[in-house]
């Protein structure tokens, strides 16, 4: 008797197990959000948030994740740069450091990717743990530091997907390695390696995990360091040159991003677009633990700052091309970024949260609220926040 209920009870926990196990699957196959919102994405939390990280690069790279089955609105087509994109949201730079998961992140239904930052020199990037979950305020924070497998590793990688008829548009966004005497020197190595294979190139000043990377946003600064990226990006021997953006910080001056858009509008310092923005050293009302950690934060608490931001730049700069980026998490989140003058959209800190799916529910989001708007492509919303 007692051989036989245990061995009942143990048939009865494999039916259980491989319904689990098969109901997963199914939802996984689907993209059920509210699966991932709810069971599968809190497990993943219980997780280092490094190694949720690293996890999620890996189920990316080897595309062990279903593409998605949304088919993207001819509502979201946008031409930006003289590039076509199925739809205008991206990955930002800092998930896929190099360059291993594009072809992954494209199934999930990005309509680009950015990898990077990329160091010329592979560098490790500062000690563990430098990375913070604040699930109360559906944030994160990070001082990473750039670590890169350095640009020789990500060229060889990159170069071997452009072969892949599925790439996506792909840019590359352009660090400086922490112990460099030359920052300049850096970037217009990155342009030179990078720019021959990529869609467009980002210089990233902005992060504030590199030591005096932020000063290189300074006006002299900023004029030395963009007439030699503008120079090695006008001298590659490629057509059409890659666009040049540059990528700010959050918290800059009112001052200071007026000096920005004079700078970037001289001739010799002349970027295609701008990046707004990068994650921000400050620190609003938090109630998660490890929210007086250092590092950049970013997520929900940067959306309204970022918003802000993408309309101050686009009125300083005329209407610059802009990605913005900095706590979107649904569709309003990214139409707000849009009529405040982004062009494209990233994300990033949301998918720690609610997964991949996150991704079709801006998309179908956006096609709704343009709908309601009486617009029929998204480039027709662009700046309405700002010429009204």
């Amino acid at each position: 008797m007692g051989l036989s209920f245990k061995h009942k009870m143990r048939s009865m926990l494999y039916v259980l197990i491989g319904t689990a196990g098969t109901y997963s699957g199914i939802c996984i196959y689907k993209g059920d959000e509210t699966y991932y919102r709810k069971f599968l994405m809190p497990f993943v939390r219980v997780l280092n948030p490094e190694t949720a990280h690293n996890l999620a690069v890996f189920a990316s790279e080897y595309r062990l994740i279903p593409k998605s089955q949304y088919q993207d609105d001819s509502a979201l087509n946008v031409k930006v740069f003289g590039k076509d994109f199925p739809n205008p949201v991206g990955i930002a730079a800092g998930f896929d450091k190099d360059g291993r998961s594009i072809l992954g992140l494209k199934d999930i239904g990005f309509g680009f990717v950015e990898i990077g930052s990329v160091t010329p020199l592979p560098q490790s990037g500062n000690e563990k743990p430098r990375v913070f979950r604040l699930s109360q305020d559906m944030a994160v924070i990070n001082r990473y530091g750039f670590n890169s497998e350095g640009h020789a590793e990500v060229l060889k990688r990159l170069e071997n997907v452009r072969h892949n008829a599925e790439v996506p548009i792909v840019g590359v966004n352009l660090g400086k390695n922490k112990l460099s005497e030359d920052p300049i020197k850096d970037y217009v190595e990155g342009v030179q390696t990078f720019g021959t294979v990529s869609d467009y190139l980002v210089v990233n000043i902005s992060s504030p995990n590199t030591p005096n990377l932020r000063s290189l946003q300074n006006k002299e600064n900023l004029k030395q360091l963009l007439k030699a990226v503008v120079a090695a990006r006008d001298s590659l021997n490629v057509n059409p040159k890659p666009p040049l953006l540059l990528k700010l910080a959050p918290d800059l001056s009112y001052e200071e991003k007026k000096d920005i858009a004079e700078v970037i509008k001289e001739k010799d310092c002349k970027v295609d677009g701008l990046i707004v923005c990068n994650t921000t050293v400050q620190r609003p009302s938090l109630n998660s633990d490890h929210k007086n950690e250092v590092g950049g934060l970013s997520g929900a608490p940067l959306r309204d700052m970022s918003t802000q931001m993408i309309m101050e730049m686009s009125l300083l700069t005329n209407g610059a091309v802009i990605i913005g980026v900095g706590g979107i998490s649904t569709g309003k989140d990214a139409y707000e970024k849009i009529k405040a003058g982004a062009s494209l959209v990233q994300i990033y800190s949301t998918l720690a949260f609610d997964g991949p799916p996150v991704v079709t529910r801006i998309k179908k989001e956006l096609v709704d609220l343009l709908e309601k708007d009486g617009y029929k492509n998204i480039s027709e919303a662009v700046g309405k926040s700002v010429k009204q």
